[in-house]
C-alpha cells in the first residue's frame, strides 16, 4: 500500500563534486515537490575575468575545476580566437583533442569505478565495492592514471594545466614523448572494453524518458572541439547563435542558475546527448563494444549513461592512439594572435556535456564581459525532471531504497556542482 506522505531530504549528496542536496515531497499519495538544492557558494568567475588580459583567460578557468580544467581552457582558447579571428588547426588542432581525450579518460573512469558503480552494487563507497570488486577499482585507478599523465604529458601538469595558451601551447610534446604512451594506451583500449562489460552487466531500472538532446556535432569527427550545436528537436544553429536559442534563470533552492531552451524548454547535454546525437561519429570498435554491451543507436535510459561514458572512453583512448600514430611536431608552437575589439563565443564537449563561453574583449585585448554556462548548470532542470518522473512511478517504493534510487539518478548525471556556481543574481530592493 502506498504511502499517503512521505519526504526524502538528503542534505548532503555524496560522491558528486561539490555541495548540493535533495528534497522530495509527497502529500496525499501525490508528488507535491522536488529539488536538486544547490547551496555551495558562487564563485563568480565571470566577475573575476573581467579587467584581465585575454591571454590569461586559460589559466584563469582552468581553475575552475580540478576534474575538467582542459575543457575550460579550449572552450577559453577558442573563444578568444573567435574574438580575434584566428583559426588553429594541424598538429596544434590535434595536440587540443589530445588532451582532451586524457580528460574524458580520466573523468568518465573515476565517474564509473569510483563514484556511479557502488550505486548499482549497493555500497556506500568504492572503498565497500573494492573488497568484492578488486579488478574493477584496479583498472579504473589505473585508466585514470593514464589519462592524468596524458594531460600533464601535453598540458604540463595534471590538474589546472598550464601549457596552454591563445594559439597553440607554450611548449609541445616530441614524437619520441607521445609514443612512449602507445604501450600504455593499448592496455587501455583492453581495459576500456573491459569496463564495458562491467557497466552492461549491471542491473538498470526500466526507465526512459522522451529528451531533447542538445551536443555540437562535427562533420567528420566524434564532437570534442568544434562543430555545430544541434538538438534531436531539430535545432541546427552555429555556436555564435547560443544566446539567440538557449537562456538562463535563477531559483529560489540554487545558487546556480538553471539553463532553458527558447521558450522555457528543458534539454539535456552530456554523454547520452553526445551518443544519441553522434553515434555515426564513433570509432568501430567504439560502436562495436556498445552494440556488444546492449546499447541500440538510441539510448533512453538514463541509467544506462555508465555504460556510455565506458563507450565514449573507449573512443578516446582509440583516438589518441590515432593522433599519436600519425604525429609531426608543429612548425610553430602558437599562432600570434593580435588582439582587436570583437565579442567571441565557442563551446567545446566537457565530459559531463557542452560547455558554452562568450567573451567580449577590447582594442587593447581586455576582458570587458565575460559569459560561461557549465553543463550541470544546463541539466539541473533534466534532474528534476528525472526525479519527479522516476518517483511518480515508484511511490510504492519503501522509503530508502526510495531515498538511494533518488540519489542515483542524480549521480547517472556525474554532477560538478561547483562548476555550476559561477554567478548569483542579487536585488537590493529599498524601501
Amino acid at each position: 500500500m502506498k504511502e499517503k506522505n512521505k519526504t526524502i531530504n538528503v542534505d548532503y549528496l555524496t560522491r558528486v563534486e561539490g555541495e548540493g542536496g535533495l528534497l522530495v515531497k509527497v502529500r496525499n499519495g501525490k508528488l507535491s515537490d522536488v529539488k536538486f538544492n544547490i547551496f555551495e557558494p558562487p564563485r563568480f568567475f565571470e566577475a573575476f575575468l573581467r579587467g584581465r588580459h585575454f591571454t590569461e583567460a586559460p589559466d584563469i578557468t582552468a581553475r575552475i575545476c580540478g576534474i575538467c580544467p582542459v575543457a575550460y581552457q579550449m572552450s577559453a582558447v577558442y573563444a578568444m580566437e573567435d574574438a580575434c579571428g584566428v583559426e588553429v588547426g594541424g598538429p596544434l588542432r590535434d595536440l587540443r583533442r589530445l588532451i582532451y581525450c586524457g580528460e574524458w579518460i580520466e573523468s568518465h573512469v573515476l565517474h564509473i569505478c569510483l563514484l556511479h558503480a557502488p550505486d548499482f552494487l549497493g555500497y556506500d563507497d568504492a572503498i565497500q565495492m573494492a573488497r568484492e570488486y578488486p579488478e574493477v577499482v584496479r583498472t579504473g585507478l589505473q585508466l585514470k592514471k593514464i589519462g592524468n599523465a596524458l594531460v600533464s604529458l601535453i598540458g604540463g601538469r595534471e590538474i589546472h594545466p598550464i601549457n596552454v595558451k591563445v594559439g597553440g601551447f607554450y611548449r609541445v610534446p616530441t614524437a619520441a614523448d607521445l609514443l612512449g604512451f602507445v604501450e600504455k594506451l593499448q592496455w587501455a583500449l583492453d581495459a576500456a572494453r573491459d569496463l564495458i562489460e562491467f557497466a552492461a552487466s549491471l542491473d538498470f531500472p526500466d526507465f526512459e524518458q522522451d529528451y531533447n538532446f542538445v551536443s555540437l556535432r562535427h562533420p567528420t569527427e566524434y564532437p570534442l572541439c568544434g562543430g555545430r550545436l544541434v538538438s534531436s528537436s531539430g535545432l541546427d544553429i552555429a555556436v555564435g547563435e547560443y544566446e539567440q536559442h538557449f537562456g538562463e534563470e535563477q531559483v529560489k533552492h540554487a545558487t546556480s542558475l538553471h539553463s532553458v531552451m527558447a521558450g522555457g524548454g528543458i534539454y539535456l547535454t552530456g554523454p547520452l546527448a553526445r551518443y544519441n546525437l553522434n553515434f555515426d561519429k564513433l570509432s568501430p570498435v567504439a560502436r562495436q563494444a556498445a552494440g556488444g554491451a546492449g546499447l541500440e543507436r538510441t539510448c533512453r535510459n538514463p541509467f544506462k549513461s555508465i555504460i556510455v561514458r565506458g563507450v565514449e572512453t573507449l573512443h578516446a583512448v582509440h583516438e589518441a592512439l590515432a593522433i599519436i600514430e600519425k604525429y609531426e611536431p608543429p612548425r610553430r608552437l602558437c599562432l600570434q594572435v593580435a588582439p582587436g575589439a570583437g565579442r567571441g563565443c565557442a563551446c567545446t564537449e566537457a565530459p559531463r556535456g557542452s560547455l558554452y563561453h562568450r567573451y567580449e574583449i577590447d582594442g587593447a585585448g581586455i576582458i570587458t564581459d565575460a559569459k560561461i554556462v557549465p553543463p550541470t548548470s544546463q541539466n539541473q532542470k533534466m534532474i528534476e525532471n528525472d526525479l519527479r518522473q522516476f518517483v511518480t512511478g515508484h511511490l510504492n517504493l519503501p522509503q530508502d531504497e526510495l531515498t538511494v534510487k533518488c540519489e542515483q539518478i542524480i549521480r547517472n548525471y556525474d554532477p560538478c556542482i561547483s562548476c555550476s556556481c559561477h554567478f548569483l543574481n542579487l536585488t537590493v530592493e529599498h524601501e
